[in-house]
């Protein structure tokens, strides 16, 4: 581990920080229960990790069906001509590379708005992970890709005629949690956490303390049981990533 954290740079802050050290850190100002998401909303693969600033979608179940397409390439086509028709709410271009997009489904039915392709879009635009209290399909290229993605359910069926984004980079509820454009948002195998962006500073720093406690108190427990030592426990070395903060 050669870089260090910029002090300047709120996610770099967060890199090594474990959901739970932050959990412990919000609840250490007051902030109990605060920004904890449900935990049906979870990593579809062991191994996810990410943080990053929020940016927001929010949707509604579509109050209108789609129509029967004429030919076998419309049915291939069927997102251009459903947004041709009804419209596409997108998020701002030149988003800062590293945010995390976070989604509210709407609590509408069955609907894979994420999948294998548009996620890989995300990323390519910049996108450090994907949350959404809904659903997502191709969840085993997802895998495969390793795509950064945290869902509800996996689904099967796609966006026409069932969901549609009204608006973006607003105050959203995910996953029983408020999310606001620049809340510090990071998930791994135990769920996913958002921070308040006024506290988001405070407590980086309280969670890094935390994380480094029990680094070190395991790594006595390694030494004691005779356990060779992992990244897990190298606390040298993370100590050394945060010395300049």
């Amino acid at each position: 581990m050669t870089e260090t954290a910029n002090p300047n740079d709120l996610s770099s802050l967060y890199k090594h920080l474990r959901v739970v050290d932050v959990a412990d850190a919000l609840d250490g100002i007051g902030y109990f229960d605060i920004g904890l998401m449900s935990p049906d909303v979870r990593p579809l693969w062991l191994g996810m990790k990410f943080w990053g600033r929020a940016a927001t979608i929010r949707a509604v179940p579509s109050n209108r069906p789609m129509w029967r397409l004429d030919s076998t390439q419309d049915i291939v086509e069927a997102h251009r001509i459903w947004f041709e028709e009804t419209g596409n709410v997108k998020l701002p271009a030149g988003l800062e590379p590293g945010h995390v997009v976070v989604m509210d489904a709407g609590g509408g039915k069955e609907v894979g708005f994420w999948g294998s392709e548009n996620g890989m879009g995300a990323v390519k635009a910049g996108a450090a992970g994907i949350v959404t209290d809904g659903y997502c399909r191709d969840t085993a290229e997802i895998v495969a890709q390793r795509t950064p993605i945290c869902s509800r359910s996996r689904g099967r069926t796609i966006i026409p005629g069932r969901i549609k984004v009204v608006e973006t980079q607003t105050t959203i509820s995910c996953g029983g949690t408020q999310v606001n454009p620049g809340d510090m948002v990071g998930c791994d195998d135990d769920g996913v956490i958002v921070v308040p962006a006024e506290v988001a500073d405070e407590v980086a720093v309280h969670a890094r303390a935390i994380l480094l406690a029990d680094m070190r108190a395991r790594r006595k427990h390694y030494e004691a049981l005779g356990i060779t030592p992992d990244s897990s426990v190298d606390h040298e070395a993370v100590e050394a990533y945060y010395a300049s903060v």
